[in-house]
C-alpha cells in the first residue's frame, strides 16, 4: 500500500510544485543566515560592494584603487545593485544568484510539459543536483554563466524547431553577449562547438544557420559586450591582455601560471573534472551513464537526446586536459543533465529511490545547519570574520589585521578594516590611541610577550582572535 502511494505522490505535479518551492526557501534561508566565506566567496562579495560603494560601474576592485582584471562584470554589477537596493548584507549580495537560478527553472519547465511530465520536475531535478543547489546561493561568477549557456543552447534548439524566424533566434545572441559579461569569451567555447557537432549529425538541421540573423545578431552581441571591453581597457590599459590572453589561454594551459595576479595555482590532475561530475552530481549521475550507454546505438536518431548529451559531455572534455580547474567549472552542464532525467522518466523503475536519496543531502545539510546555528556553532567553526567584527567594531576605533587582512574583514568591516605588520603593530602599542587588531592562532605565536600583554581577547573562532588594546 506505501509503495503504491509513493508511486501515485510521484505522479503528482503538486509533489514537484511544493518540493521545488522548498528547495528554494531552504536555500534562500541559508543565503540570509550563513556568513560569507573566505576566500572566494567573499572575495566576490567585496568587490561588489567596492562597485556598490564607489559607483565605478566599469572596472570591478578587488581593493579600492585596484583593478580586478580577472573576471567580466556581470554578476558583480547585479550584487552591487542588489546591495545598493536592499543593504549590505549576505542575503543581498547572494540574491542575484537566487534570481538567476529561479529563471533557469521556468525556462525548462515546458520540457517537462512536452512530454507530458509535471512543470516543475525539471526544476526539482535541477535543485536536486547538489552542484546547482549549492549555486543556487554563492557569490560568483558561474551561475551568471550558467544562465548565458542555458540562454544560448535553448534558443538554438527552439530556433531549429520551426522555419519561422522567432524571438528565440535574438536571444540565441543575447546569451552570447550577456556571456562575454559573465565570464568572457569561454561562452563561446562551451556552446558553439556541441552545436557544431549536433549539425554535423543532422545535417537537415544547417537551414538553421541560414534563418538565423547574423547581421542583427552581430549587432545584438557587440552592443551588450564592447562598450564595457572597451571602456574597461580604456580606464585601466593591460587588461584585454591579461583577461584574454592570460585567463583563457595561459591558466588553461599551466597550472602554475606565474602571472595570476588574484589566486593561487590550483593544479589537479588529468581528467579530474570527470571526478568532480560524478561527485558533484549524485545520485542522478549514475541513471545518466547507464541510460547513455544502453541508448549509444539510438543517439543519431534522436534530435533532443543527441543535443542534450553532446551538451553535457562538451564540457567536461574540454576541460580534461587542465589541471587549472576548480569543480564550479562543471556547471554549465547542469541543465542538460537534469533534461536527460526528464527525457527518461517514465522508463526509470526506482523513482522513488532516486528521489529520496536526492532529497535526503539538502534536508540532512538544512538540520545540521540549523543545530549549528542555534548552538552558535556556525560562529566558531565558520572560515569568516563576520562574528568576531559585528559586537566589536566601531567607528570611534581603528581596527587592524595583522598581515594580509581577509575578504570577509573586508566586508564586514565595509572597508574599514587596515592591514599592518608586526612592526607597525609594536608601534602603535607605544600610542595611547586604543584600537582593535584581528591575529590568526597562527600568527599569535609570533607576537611578543610585551605586545601578548597589552592585548585583551574580546571574540575567538576556530581560525582567529581579535583583541582590544589596552
Amino acid at each position: 500500500m506505501e509503495s503504491y502511494s509513493s508511486k501515485r505522490l510521484l505522479k503528482k505535479p503538486i509533489f514537484y510544485t511544493l518540493s521545488t518551492l522548498v528547495l528554494f526557501i531552504i536555500r534562500a534561508f541559508i543565503n540570509g543566515t550563513l556568513p560569507l566565506m573566505d576566500k572566494t566567496e567573499a572575495r566576490y562579495a567585496e568587490i561588489a560592494r567596492i562597485m556598490c560603494e564607489t559607483n565605478n560601474w566599469i572596472t570591478p576592485q578587488i581593493d579600492y584603487n585596484l583593478p580586478f582584471w580577472a573576471k567580466p562584470p556581470l554578476s558583480t554589477w547585479l550584487s552591487a545593485i542588489s546591495m545598493d537596493i536592499f543593504g549590505v548584507n549576505e542575503f543581498a549580495v547572494r540574491l542575484p544568484s537566487l534570481v538567476l537560478s529561479i529563471l533557469i527553472v521556468f525556462m525548462i519547465g515546458k520540457y517537462g510539459k512536452r512530454q507530458g511530465l509535471p512543470f516543475f520536475l525539471p526544476a526539482f531535478i535541477l535543485l536536486c543536483i547538489p552542484e546547482f543547489l549549492l549555486h543556487a546561493g554563492v557569490v560568483s561568477t558561474d551561475m551568471s554563466l550558467t544562465f548565458c549557456v542555458v540562454l544560448t543552447m535553448l534558443s538554438f534548439w527552439e530556433s531549429s524547431r520551426t522555419d519561422q524566424r522567432s524571438i528565440w533566434n535574438y536571444l540565441f545572441f543575447v546569451g552570447i553577449g550577456l556571456g562575454l559579461l559573465a565570464k568572457g569569451p569561454i561562452i563561446i567555447i562551451l556552446t558553439i562547438p556541441p552545436l557544431f557537432l549536433w549539425l554535423l549529425f543532422f545535417k537537415e538541421q544547417i537551414r538553421i544557420i541560414k534563418s538565423m540573423p547574423w547581421l542583427a545578431g552581430f549587432f545584438i552581441i557587440s552592443a551588450l559586450s564592447v562598450p564595457w571591453y572597451y571602456f574597461a581597457e580604456k580606464a585601466t590599459p593591460g587588461f584585454l591582455d591579461y583577461f584574454v590572453v592570460g585567463e583563457h589561454f595561459k591558466r588553461f594551459f599551466d597550472s602554475s601560471w606565474s602571472g595570476d595576479k588574484y589566486g593561487f595555482p590550483k593544479s589537479q590532475p588529468i581528467g579530474m573534472v570527470w571526478i568532480f561530475l560524478i561527485l558533484f552530481t549524485l545520485p542522478w549521475i549514475f541513471l545518466i551513464i547507464k541510460k547513455t550507454w544502453q541508448e549509444r546505438f539510438n543517439l543519431k536518431s534522436h534530435k533532443w537526446l543527441l543535443f542534450l548529451v553532446l551538451w553535457l559531455l562538451w564540457t567536461p572534455i574540454f576541460f580534461t586536459p587542465s589541471k587549472s580547474l576548480i569543480h564550479p567549472y562543471i556547471m554549465p552542464v547542469m541543465v542538460p543533465l537534469a533534461l536527460l532525467i526528464v527525457y527518461w522518466w517514465k522508463s526509470i523503475k526506482w523513482k522513488k529511490i532516486y528521489v529520496t536519496f536526492s532529497l535526503m543531502l539538502p534536508i540532512a545539510l538544512t538540520i545540521i545547519f540549523s543545530v549549528f546555528l542555534i548552538n552558535e556553532r556556525v560562529e566558531y567553526y565558520s572560515k569568516t570574520d563576520k562574528y568576531l567584527l559585528k559586537n566589536t567594531i566601531t567607528e570611534e576605533v581603528l581596527t587592524y589585521h595583522l598581515f594580509m587582512e581577509s575578504y570577509s574583514s573586508r566586508f564586514y568591516s565595509k572597508g574599514a578594516i587596515q592591514q599592518i605588520t608586526l612592526d607597525e603593530l609594536n608601534s602603535i602599542t607605544q600610542n595611547k590611541n586604543p584600537f582593535l587588531v584581528i591575529i590568526s592562532h597562527r600568527d599569535s605565536t609570533a607576537l611578543k610577550e610585551t605586545q601578548r600583554s597589552k592585548l585583551k581577547k574580546l571574540e575567538t573562532n576556530k581560525y582567529k582572535g581579535i583583541y582590544a588594546y589596552k
